[in-house]
C-alpha cells in the first residue's frame, strides 16, 4: 500500500490542489490532515475554476476524501463547499465525505477573536485570515475545544458552548473591546449544521486504517507549506499547525509504517503572502512579472502574492524536515520568456555564509542571497507533456534544480489544468 505525503515546501500556494487531482485517479482516498480553511486549493478541471479551501482535490475525481482528526473545520464554510461541487455536478455523499468526529469546530467566537486581536496589533499584525483558526487551535490544545463528536451530543454541546463563550466574552469585551457573542444564537445556528452534517461523521481514523490494510493507495495532504509549520518556520509569520509530513500520522490518526513515500511541491519560483522575511524577494520589472504572468493572489484572502528567485536554502531544509522522497515542480511555464533565472544557493549575513534556514528572523531578514544565474527561455513550455520536449534551457534549470534538491524530480507541471503535467516517474510505483 503506497501512502503518499503531498506537501508544500516554500510557503504554500505551491499547486497542492492540482497534483493531488491528478493522483487522486489512481488513490482509493485523499487524507487533509491539518489546517482549515485559512488554506486554498485553485483547480481548472475541463476549463472549469473550483476553489477548495476544505475538502481535498480528490472530490474531484470521484475519490473518498477524508478531513482528519487534525484539522479545525468551519462547519458553515464545509456546507458552503459541499454546495458548490453539488452545483457543478459533482456528488458529495457520505459515501466519498467522511469528517473525522475528533476534528475540532471554528466557532464564532474564534473568528472574533482572530480578528480582534489583529486589529489590536496594529503596524506589527501577523497576516492572520481571519478565520478563527489559530483561536481553534489554541482551545485544541488547552483543552477547551468542541469536536464533531459534541457537536452531535446536544446536551454536551450546549453545556460546551456556555462554558466557552463565558470565557471568550471575558476577553473580546474586557480586552479586545469587541463585542461579546450570544451562546444561545450559536447553539441554535450549530445544531442546525448537525442535522445536515451528522451523517458524514465517522471515526475516520479506522477507516483510513482499513483502506491501508487492505492495499489501497492513499494521500495525505497537507495545507499551507513547510515554512509556516508552526516549530519550523518563521514565527510568528506562520500557521496555527504542523504542515511537515510528520504530522500526516497523527493528523490523519495511522502509525507511521502506513507513509511509504513524501513528494514536496515546489513552485518554480517563491512566493509569499503576507509579512515575514523573504530573503530571495524581487522588487523589480521582473518580480512585477511572475506576480502578474503566475496569477500570485491568494486563493484564499485573495492578497497580491509577493515573488522571488527559487530558494535552496530554504527548499534544502524542508528535505530535510519532512523526509522528502522525491518532488513536484509547478508553474514552470510562469518563467517563460525570462532571458536569465537566479537560483539562490546560500546566505550571507555579517560576512558569514549560512546555508542552514535560520530560526532568527532578525538574522533571516538580512541575509543577503547568493545567486547562480542560468539561461531563460524564449519557447513556450505551456502545455508541454514530454520532458525531451522543454527548451534545453528549460531542462538544464529542472535538472540542476535536482542535482541541488538530491531527491528525484517526478512530475513537472507547465499550467492550471489537469493534462498540463508531466510525469517523469510514477510516485506510487516509485516506493
Amino acid at each position: 500500500m503506497p501512502g503518499i505525503v503531498i506537501v508544500g515546501t516554500q510557503w504554500g500556494d505551491e499547486g497542492k490542489g492540482k497534483i493531488v487531482d491528478l493522483l487522486a485517479e489512481r488513490a482509493r482516498m485523499a487524507v487533509r490532515f491539518q489546517g482549515g480553511n485559512n488554506a486554498g486549493h485553485t483547480l481548472v478541471v475541463d476549463g472549469k475554476k473550483f476553489i477548495s479551501h476544505l475538502i481535498p482535490s480528490g472530490i474531484l475525481q470521484k475519490k473518498t476524501c477524508v478531513l482528519g482528526n487534525g484539522m479545525v473545520v468551519d462547519p458553515a464554510e464545509l456546507i458552503r463547499e459541499m454546495d458548490e461541487l453539488e452545483s457543478m455536478g459533482i456528488a458529495v455523499t457520505p459515501d466519498n465525505l467522511l469528517v473525522s468526529d475528533r476534528a475540532h469546530l471554528i466557532m464564532p467566537y474564534h473568528k472574533a477573536v482572530d480578528i480582534a486581536r489583529e486589529c489590536l496589533r496594529g503596524g506589527t499584525k501577523i497576516g492572520t485570515t481571519g478565520r478563527g483558526i489559530g483561536p481553534c487551535y489554541e482551545d485544541k490544545a488547552g483543552r477547551r475545544g468542541i469536536r464533531f463528536v459534541d457537536l452531535l451530543n446536544p446536551n454536551t454541546f450546549r453545556e460546551r458552548v456556555h462554558a466557552a463563550a463565558g470565557e471568550k466574552n471575558h476577553l473580546l469585551s474586557g480586552y479586545l473591546k469587541a463585542a461579546p457573542v450570544n451562546p444561545d444564537e450559536i447553539i441554535g445556528e450549530y445544531l442546525e449544521y448537525a442535522k445536515r452534517l451528522a451523517p458524514y461523521v465517522k471515526d475516520t481514523a479506522v477507516l483510513v486504517e482499513e483502506a491501508a490494510a487492505q492495499g489501497a493507495n492513499i494521500l495525505f495532504e497537507g495545507a499551507q507549506g513547510t515554512h509556516l509549520d508552526i516549530d519550523h518556520g518563521t514565527v510568528p509569520f506562520v500557521t496555527s499547525s504542523n504542515t511537515v509530513a510528520g504530522n500526516a500520522c497523527a493528523g490523519s490518526g495511522v502509525g507511521p509504517r502506513r507513509v511509504n513515500g513524501v513528494l514536496g511541491i515546489v513552485k518554480a519560483y517563491t512566493t509569499r503572502v503576507g509579512r515575514g522575511p523573504f530573503p530571495t524577494e524581487l522588487f523589480d520589472e521582473v518580480g512585477d512579472r511572475i506576480q502578474r504572468v503566475g496569477a500570485e493572489f491568494g486563493a484564499t484572502t485573495g492578497r497580491r502574492r509577493r515573488c522571488g528567485w527559487l530558494d535552496m536554502v530554504q527548499l534544502k531544509a524542508s528535505v530535510r524536515l519532512n523526509g522528502l522522497t522525491g518532488f513536484c515542480v509547478t508553474k514552470l511555464d510562469v518563467l517563460d520568456g525570462l532571458s536569465e533565472l537566479s537560483i539562490c544557493t546560500a546566505y550571507t549575513h555579517k560576512g558569514e555564509t549560512l546555508r542552514e534556514f535560520p530560526a532568527d528572523l532578525e538574522v533571516l531578514a538580512g541575509c543577503v542571497p547568493v545567486y547562480e544565474t542560468h539561461p531563460g527561455w524564449d519557447t513556450p513550455t505551456v502545455d508541454a507533456q514530454d520532458f525531451n520536449a522543454l527548451p534545453a534551457s528549460a531542462r538544464a534549470y529542472l535538472r540542476r534544480v535536482e542535482e541541488l534538491m538530491g531527491i528525484p524530480l517526478q512530475i513537472v507541471s507547465t499550467g492550471p489544468g489537469r493534462t498540463q503535467t508531466m510525469e517523469l516517474q510514477d510516485v506510487f510505483g516509485g516506493v
